[in-house]
């Protein structure tokens, strides 16, 4: 794949991909029941964004997403296990999964009465 679409060209897509979680991240967070797990912008990775659930337990947010859906978010591991949840934008990953799984992810905050700032629009 990397061969096909060339380095330049799959840096560029991680990083569009990586700005489009993030703003959906930030927009979600301005309801304080999330957060990034980096806090400093210049700081967050390209392939992946950890986001922190306050004083809930994210797993059931994961199932929601993971059951009704069908979108797999990742789980926080170590000190973050219980804490946090993960949502990848490198590799294979796309565009239209990315904004599947971001809309997945708004349905499951409203679901689980988890409070989330403004709605994402694109």
């Amino acid at each position: 794949m990397l061969f096909e679409e060339g380095l330049d060209t799959a840096i560029r897509r991680h990083a569009l991909l990586a700005e489009a979680t993030r703003h959906a991240v930030s927009r979600w967070a301005e309801a304080d029941a999330l957060a990034f797990n980096i806090v400093r912008a210049e700081e967050r990775a390209n392939s992946v964004t950890t986001v922190l659930v306050q004083g809930r337990e994210p797993s059931a947010l994961s199932d929601y997403c993971r059951e009704k859906c069908g979108d797999v978010l990742g789980r926080g591991i170590g000190d973050l296990q219980g804490r946090a949840f993960w949502i990848a934008h490198m590799g294979y990953v796309n565009a239209p999964m990315v904004f599947g799984v971001l809309g997945a992810i708004e349905m499951a905050l409203g679901a689980q009465g988890i409070p989330r700032g403004r709605e994402v629009r694109p």
